[in-house]
């Protein structure tokens, strides 16, 4: 066996003895391990762990930053942190709720290893020893998720079980939510025959997003992604949809009612569809509890509903809560964490 390097060629022995000439800083001929390439590679490594090194120890700003959510850019991954800002109406609120981020990622993880099985997901771990050195950090710890990045599709994948909020405002009106007719006779709050997959565009930070047809999601994504719209738009259907029916019937054996919640759906390098963002949080979701429900008006709730009907009663609130509203806010969400997984929040 020959080894070729340059315009000389080596044994095997002779690389090897070479080689180890040149990392035991013994005397060589430089011009051997330069022609040869040996060198090169002992340097390739010094600078793999240099980058590893300098990885560990540098900070890291947001690349993003949504109501609740911050993503850095690490490198090949993101990190996805969710603060514990509150949002309600589109805006985001003037004060925090303790400790609520830590939930949503605690309740992300369960609902994302859930379902792994349905459709792959975005979330690589929970854990900050798997993340560079600048988010093991309080500021970070039981908030943070190493995930992978995506291609995000434009759309907002929503589902509705039961008719309530702005659905029910609309089917009151002329029977139809986001356009579907849907049959006489139903209550507020009542289940729906089936669920119903209603999708919105994704607005930015202070607007609002806005609700569309099925046959509009096609459009809006065969613009991005020409050729591929109308199978997107299906799969993100019907992901959404069975991703519900899986989990309502989970969540209603452990004492909640999903009445509806909302997905987000991304492009793996692949080309494959991936579940991204959040995932069945009392943010994203509203969970009410099986006990005590009965159609014909509104529920209590585990979600940020609370704080959405606070607002309403207090127009002048400036969109800070007291603090009273604040500490039950994080009781719900934390009650729906433990009765959801059957762990509380540690």
């Amino acid at each position: 066996m020959i080894i070729s390097c340059g315009a000389e060629k080596l044994n095997p022995a002779e690389s090897i003895r070479t080689f180890v000439t040149i990392s035991g800083f013994q005397p060589a001929p430089w011009k051997v391990p330069f022609r040869c390439g040996i060198l090169s590679v002992v340097d390739s490594d010094t600078k793999a762990a240099k980058r590893g090194e300098q990885n560990r120890m540098k900070t890291f700003k947001p690349v993003k930053e949504g109501k609740v959510r911050e993503i850095y850019d690490i490198g090949d991954n993101l990190v996805m942190v969710a603060t514990d800002r509150i949002s309600a109406f589109d805006v985001i609120l003037k004060n925090q709720v303790r400790r609520k981020g830590a939930v949503l990622t605690q309740m992300s993880k369960f609902w994302f290893d859930y379902t792994k099985a349905i459709i792959p997901n975005h979330m690589i771990s929970v854990d900050t020893a798997d993340m560079p050195e600048f988010f093991r950090s309080p500021q970070f710890e039981g908030r943070s998720m190493l995930v992978k990045k995506l291609t995000m599709l434009p759309i907002e994948c929503i589902v509705r079980g039961y008719i309530t909020g702005s659905g029910w405002k609309s089917y009151q009106k002329n029977g139809t939510v986001c356009g579907i007719c849907l049959p006489e006779g139903l209550r507020e709050c009542g289940r729906l025959p089936e669920p119903i997959y209603t999708p919105s565009t994704k607005a930015e930070i202070g607007d609002h997003d806005e609700n569309i047809d099925f046959e509009r999601s096609v459009e809006v994504l065969e613009k991005q992604f020409p050729g591929h719209g109308a199978d997107y738009a299906a799969t993100l259907r019907d992901k959404t949809i069975e991703l519900y029916r899986t989990c309502a019937d989970y969540a209603r054996s452990r004492g909640i009612i999903i009445a509806d919640t909302k997905f987000e759906f991304g492009l793996d390098e692949d080309g494959r569809v991936v579940l991204g963002d959040e995932m069945l949080t009392p943010d994203s979701s509203r969970f009410w509890p099986v006990e005590g429900y009965e159609p014909g008006h509104s529920q209590p709730s585990f979600d940020k509903q609370f704080v959405r009907d606070w607002l309403t009663a207090h127009p002048d609130s400036d969109y800070r809560l007291p603090d009273d509203v604040i500490e039950k806010t994080i009781g719900k969400y934390q009650e729906a964490l433990t009765m959801l997984t059957g762990r509380a929040l540690s």
